[in-house]
């Protein structure tokens, strides 16, 4: 068990790594476009061209990977990511630095799937939902304390500093890999086919429609949020800082949740979520020009955000438990694009409306998830039923 414990632990640091990588160059892009001499838009392509990688190998790379050992494919990731970072920390060339980052990108969800596959395969089956929510408590450190952790090595030190702090974390994560974790082999080898033929079933697209649209929810809003309190509640720089701190915390505290709610009712927790994101962006949107209110608000925001991204992992693997680490790339993929399509729709509300009505992108895509959970949830009983009718009419030509 504890063997266990310490491969979970790894695995959570591991996606820490991941995708402190990944957002953390979201906090030194000032600092980049500094050092490399170009502007910070062109700077912003190094975050842009990360996302996209994501979004196209999501549902192909996890799935090539599939036949092989575990902890092979980790370890050649690991080095992949930790070649990239050296590379980052010592080129002189803006091009290199985006080829540098692009490789990654497109093994990204290879290890993130894996570390999704392997924690929910090292504990016992009623223990999956809260394996998997500790290593979403990795992707919600990755995504929110990198950023912060990154802009203060750069302002403090210098670019090189801050670069160097991805690559030990990821060193240290693939040494922990090597030592630590042993062989993982798989027993069950699935055809390429036969995990392409999840893609035949509606429950699969209702369930990759359901994770699409939560995250767009989301992030139409999150992916302006700094915007939204300078402009509307009306706060400081420091004090924006501060409120988006908030979230992150509240984040790791709704990923700790999250692990308890899917283990006791699965069904019932994806439809009371994004119901209650669609209720608090009704009250912030009446509300958010008062600083404490919204305040309050984000911070609730944030533990639904947490427990959303473990619902949606689990909308989506539950679909297609034949095919682990193909359905966890597609997962991959499609809050990805999610978080794309949100942050457009988002950008589309405060061009025409204005920024106070960005809040409208998240409940419209709020009430757009809750529809195909429906038809998902619909479905998922259906094909329940017809396999225990099945089972039990087998059973009854035995006897």
């Amino acid at each position: 068990m504890k063997e266990n414990n310490l491969i979970v632990f790894i695995l959570t640091v591991g996606v820490f790594g991941i995708l402190n990588t990944e957002m953390g160059f979201i906090g030194i892009l000032p600092n980049i476009a500094d050092q490399f001499g170009v502007s910070v838009a062109t700077a912003g392509w190094l975050v842009s061209i990360f996302a996209i990688g994501v979004a196209i190998s999501g549902p192909t790379m996890p799935l090539l990977f599939s036949r092989l050992n575990r902890k092979k494919v980790m370890v050649l990731v690991l080095s992949i990511f930790v070649a990239g970072n050296v590379i980052s920390i010592f080129t002189s060339s803006f091009t290199v630095l985006l080829i540098a980052r692009l490789i990654p990108a497109l093994f990204h969800p290879v290890y993130v799937s894996l570390a999704f596959s392997v924690a929910a395969n090292s504990v016992k089956i009623k223990d999956v939902p809260k394996a998997i929510s500790k290593i979403f408590i990795g992707v919600s450190a990755g995504m929110v304390i990198g950023v912060p952790i990154a802009s203060f090595m750069a302002n403090m030190f210098n670019l090189q500093v801050a670069l160097s702090f991805f690559a030990i974390v990821n060193f240290l994560v693939l040494i922990s890999t090597l030592l630590f974790i042993p062989s993982i082999p798989v027993n069950e080898r699935i055809s390429y086919g036969s995990q392409l033929k999840i893609l035949k079933k509606s429950l699969t697209w209702f369930s990759i429609l359901t994770a699409l649209l939560f995250n767009a929810a989301i992030f139409a809003v999150f992916s302006y949020l700094a915007e939204y309190l300078q402009t509307v509640t009306n706060v400081s720089a420091n004090v924006t800082s501060f409120i988006l701190l908030i979230y992150g915390a509240a984040n790791v505290i709704g990923n700790i949740w999250a692990g308890k709610l899917l283990t006791s009712n699965p069904m019932k927790t994806m439809v009371y979520v994004p119901v209650l994101v669609g209720l608090l962006y009704i009250i912030l949107f009446f509300t958010g020009q008062f600083t404490f209110p919204a305040a309050v608000l984000i911070f609730f925001w944030g533990i639904l955000a947490g427990i959303g991204a473990n619902l949606t992992q689990y909308v989506v693997s539950s679909a297609a438990t034949e095919a682990p680490d193909f359905a966890n790339g597609l997962f991959l993929s499609s809050v990805n694009i999610g978080t794309t399509v949100g942050a457009a729709a988002g950008g589309l509300f405060i061009a025409s409306l204005g920024t106070s009505h960005v809040i409208l992108a998240g409940i419209f895509a709020a009430l757009l998830s809750l529809l195909f959970i429906w038809l998902r949830n619909t479905k998922y009983t259906a094909v329940v039923e017809t396999t225990e009718r099945k089972l039990q009419e087998k059973a009854s030509a035995l006897t």
